[in-house]
Protein backbone atom coordinates (compact mmCIF):
# COMPACT_ATOMS: atom_id res chain seq x y z
CA UNK A 1 0.00 0.00 0.00
CA UNK A 2 1.17 3.50 -0.90
CA UNK A 3 0.73 7.09 0.80
CA UNK A 4 1.74 10.00 -1.63
CA UNK A 5 0.67 13.69 -0.43
CA UNK A 6 1.01 16.26 -3.21
CA UNK A 7 0.11 20.07 -3.30
CA UNK A 8 -3.28 20.61 -5.17
CA UNK A 9 -2.91 21.73 -8.53
CA UNK A 10 -5.17 23.66 -10.59
CA UNK A 11 -6.80 20.46 -11.66
CA UNK A 12 -7.81 19.45 -8.31
CA UNK A 13 -10.38 21.77 -8.11
CA UNK A 14 -13.12 19.30 -8.66
CA UNK A 15 -11.89 17.10 -6.20
CA UNK A 16 -11.00 19.27 -3.65
CA UNK A 17 -14.85 20.85 -4.05
CA UNK A 18 -15.98 16.83 -3.66
CA UNK A 19 -13.96 16.47 -0.39
CA UNK A 20 -15.48 19.68 1.05
CA UNK A 21 -18.71 18.01 0.19
CA UNK A 22 -18.15 15.10 1.89
CA UNK A 23 -16.47 16.73 4.80
CA UNK A 24 -19.54 18.92 5.12
CA UNK A 25 -21.64 15.93 5.26
CA UNK A 26 -19.57 14.12 7.87
CA UNK A 27 -20.18 17.34 10.15
CA UNK A 28 -23.43 17.40 9.31
CA UNK A 29 -23.55 20.81 7.77
CA UNK A 30 -24.37 20.57 4.10
CA UNK A 31 -26.10 23.24 4.40
CA UNK A 32 -23.35 25.67 4.64
CA UNK A 33 -21.38 25.18 1.68
CA UNK A 34 -21.94 27.40 -0.91
CA UNK A 35 -18.50 27.36 -2.37
CA UNK A 36 -18.36 26.02 -6.08
CA UNK A 37 -15.18 24.63 -7.85
CA UNK A 38 -14.59 27.60 -9.43
CA UNK A 39 -14.41 29.51 -5.97
CA UNK A 40 -12.32 27.41 -4.50
CA UNK A 41 -10.14 26.88 -7.49
CA UNK A 42 -9.84 31.08 -7.38
CA UNK A 43 -8.64 31.07 -3.78
CA UNK A 44 -5.94 28.58 -3.87
CA UNK A 45 -4.44 28.73 -7.58
CA UNK A 46 -4.82 33.15 -7.26
CA UNK A 47 -1.92 34.81 -8.25
CA UNK A 48 -1.12 35.53 -4.45
CA UNK A 49 -2.77 32.70 -3.23
CA UNK A 50 -3.50 33.16 0.62
CA UNK A 51 -4.62 29.61 1.34
CA UNK A 52 -2.94 26.33 0.12
CA UNK A 53 -4.20 22.53 -0.09
CA UNK A 54 -2.71 19.28 0.40
CA UNK A 55 -3.85 16.15 -1.39
CA UNK A 56 -3.57 12.54 -0.11
CA UNK A 57 -3.41 9.72 -2.27
CA UNK A 58 -3.60 6.15 -1.70
CA UNK A 59 -3.03 3.61 -4.15
CA UNK A 60 -3.34 6.64 -6.64
CA UNK A 61 -7.05 7.40 -5.34
CA UNK A 62 -7.74 10.68 -3.64
CA UNK A 63 -8.21 9.88 0.40
CA UNK A 64 -8.20 13.25 2.13
CA UNK A 65 -6.95 16.19 2.05
CA UNK A 66 -5.84 19.18 3.99
CA UNK A 67 -6.88 23.16 3.62
CA UNK A 68 -4.65 25.99 5.30
CA UNK A 69 -3.37 29.23 5.63
CA UNK A 70 -1.02 31.67 7.56
CA UNK A 71 -2.39 33.33 10.54
CA UNK A 72 -0.29 34.95 13.08
CA UNK A 73 0.55 35.17 16.42
CA UNK A 74 1.26 39.15 18.08
CA UNK A 75 2.46 37.43 21.38
CA UNK A 76 5.52 34.84 19.19
CA UNK A 77 5.55 37.67 16.68
CA UNK A 78 5.84 35.41 14.29
CA UNK A 79 2.93 33.72 11.66
CA UNK A 80 1.70 30.19 12.14
CA UNK A 81 -0.11 27.84 10.11
CA UNK A 82 -4.23 27.26 10.76
CA UNK A 83 -5.88 23.90 9.44
CA UNK A 84 -9.00 24.87 7.54
CA UNK A 85 -10.25 21.34 6.95
CA UNK A 86 -8.66 18.40 7.30
CA UNK A 87 -10.48 15.07 5.98
CA UNK A 88 -9.90 11.44 5.22
CA UNK A 89 -12.59 9.47 3.37
CA UNK A 90 -14.28 7.56 6.02
CA UNK A 91 -13.30 4.23 3.95
CA UNK A 92 -9.63 4.85 4.00
CA UNK A 93 -8.92 5.82 7.58
CA UNK A 94 -6.83 3.72 10.13
CA UNK A 95 -4.02 3.75 7.33
CA UNK A 96 -2.14 6.87 8.90
CA UNK A 97 -3.37 9.20 6.13
CA UNK A 98 -4.33 12.00 8.70
CA UNK A 99 -1.42 11.31 10.78
CA UNK A 100 0.77 11.61 7.42
CA UNK A 101 -1.35 15.24 6.52
CA UNK A 102 -0.78 16.79 10.06
CA UNK A 103 2.80 15.61 9.85
CA UNK A 104 3.39 17.34 6.88
CA UNK A 105 2.51 20.76 7.77
CA UNK A 106 4.35 19.97 11.20
CA UNK A 107 7.84 19.74 9.63
CA UNK A 108 6.00 22.90 7.02
CA UNK A 109 5.91 24.78 10.40
CA UNK A 110 9.30 23.86 11.46
CA UNK A 111 11.16 24.51 8.32
CA UNK A 112 9.45 28.08 7.91
CA UNK A 113 9.97 29.24 11.87
CA UNK A 114 6.19 29.06 12.43
CA UNK A 115 5.21 30.03 16.23
CA UNK A 116 2.17 27.47 16.12
CA UNK A 117 0.18 25.01 14.34
CA UNK A 118 -3.57 25.38 15.06
CA UNK A 119 -7.00 24.25 14.07
CA UNK A 120 -10.46 23.27 15.20
CA UNK A 121 -12.78 20.64 16.18
CA UNK A 122 -16.18 19.88 16.89
CA UNK A 123 -16.91 19.25 20.53
CA UNK A 124 -18.92 15.85 19.61
CA UNK A 125 -16.12 14.77 17.14
CA UNK A 126 -15.11 12.75 19.70
CA UNK A 127 -12.62 10.41 17.23
CA UNK A 128 -10.78 13.21 16.22
CA UNK A 129 -10.24 14.86 19.64
CA UNK A 130 -8.64 10.95 20.26
CA UNK A 131 -6.35 11.86 17.28
CA UNK A 132 -5.39 15.24 17.88
CA UNK A 133 -4.41 13.97 21.74
CA UNK A 134 -3.00 11.39 20.35
CA UNK A 135 -0.50 13.26 18.25
CA UNK A 136 0.60 16.11 21.46
CA UNK A 137 -1.99 18.14 20.58
CA UNK A 138 -3.85 20.48 23.18
CA UNK A 139 -7.31 20.67 22.77
CA UNK A 140 -8.41 24.43 24.40
CA UNK A 141 -11.72 24.24 26.05
CA UNK A 142 -10.95 27.62 27.77
CA UNK A 143 -10.68 29.28 24.00
CA UNK A 144 -14.02 29.75 21.55
CA UNK A 145 -14.42 30.56 18.18
CA UNK A 146 -16.28 33.60 17.60
CA UNK A 147 -18.13 34.61 13.75
CA UNK A 148 -19.91 36.81 12.43
CA UNK A 149 -21.27 36.02 9.05
CA UNK A 150 -24.54 36.79 6.79
CA UNK A 151 -27.29 39.36 7.81
CA UNK A 152 -25.34 39.25 11.16
CA UNK A 153 -21.96 40.52 9.91
CA UNK A 154 -23.66 43.36 7.34
CA UNK A 155 -25.63 43.95 10.31
CA UNK A 156 -22.59 44.88 12.57
CA UNK A 157 -20.84 46.39 9.77
CA UNK A 158 -23.28 49.19 8.85
CA UNK A 159 -22.76 50.33 12.68
CA UNK A 160 -18.93 51.37 12.34
CA UNK A 161 -18.27 54.91 12.14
Amino acid sequence: MSLVIRAAQPADAALIFALVCELADYENLQGDVAATPEAIAGALFAREPRLSCDIAEWNGEPAGFAVWFLNFSTFRGRHGLYVEDLFVRPALRGHGIGKALMARLARHCIEQGFARFEWAVLDWNAPSIAFYKSIGAQVMDEWRICRLTGKALQDFAGTAS
